[in-house]
């Protein structure tokens, strides 16, 4: 039966593809799906379709090529359903830390004298506080007391709450301002 715009035959080749779909993907979902992309091709490229060949073997065609396309590229992919592949391997993007840098250089240059010094040498230099309170000929509790209220200072001025996350880039700016670091008295 030839029909004059080959577009009209796609729909009697449904059922036929929908069977031979689902015996290839045992799944009735993903079939339907298969079909769905084979039928949209088929539409796209009936240009390609010559009047007169057997509609019901390119159609076949095409749905057995979308499936294997379709397995090569699961073979590629990997499944990750909770995000947790995903968040080891995404990188925050480098303007997020330059912006993060010149708010933190601002923020650490309206810290007093004395504040600054300690933080950066216990902080960034990563010196003991002991090793700090000799560079800077004070007691060892007033490097630690210079350092608390530089931390604390740094985080206000950054507007950082006491239990939010900090998300810099930079692992020195990260230890001057990570509570972490500080010991009791």
């Amino acid at each position: 039966m030839s029909h004059a715009d080959p577009r009209d035959e796609l729909v009697e080749h449904l059922p036929a593809m929908r069977a031979f779909a689902i015996s290839l993907t045992r799944n009735g979902s993903v079939a339907d799906d298969m079909v769905q992309d084979t039928l949209v091709k088929a539409w796209t490229n009936i240009d390609k379709f010559q009047a007169g060949t057997n509609m019901r073997a390119w159609l076949f065609t095409i749905l057995r090529n979308t499936y294997y396309s379709a397995r090569r590229k699961s073979k590629r992919e990997v499944s990750d359903v909770d995000g947790v592949l995903t968040e080891k391997i995404a990188e925050k993007p480098a303007h997020d830390g330059h912006m993060q840098m010149t708010d933190f250089r601002k923020a650490l240059a309206q810290l007093k004298d004395e504040q600054r010094e300690a933080l950066l040498l216990v902080g960034a230099s990563g010196f003991s506080y002991e090793e700090a309170a000799q560079m800077c000929g004070v007691a060892v509790g007033t490097i630690k007391s210079r350092t608390n209220r530089a931390r604390a200072r740094l985080a206000e001025l950054m507007g950082h709450g006491e239990n939010e996350s900090l998300e810099m880039t930079d692992d020195a700016t990260m230890s001057v301002i990570s509570a972490s670091k500080t010991s009791s008295f």
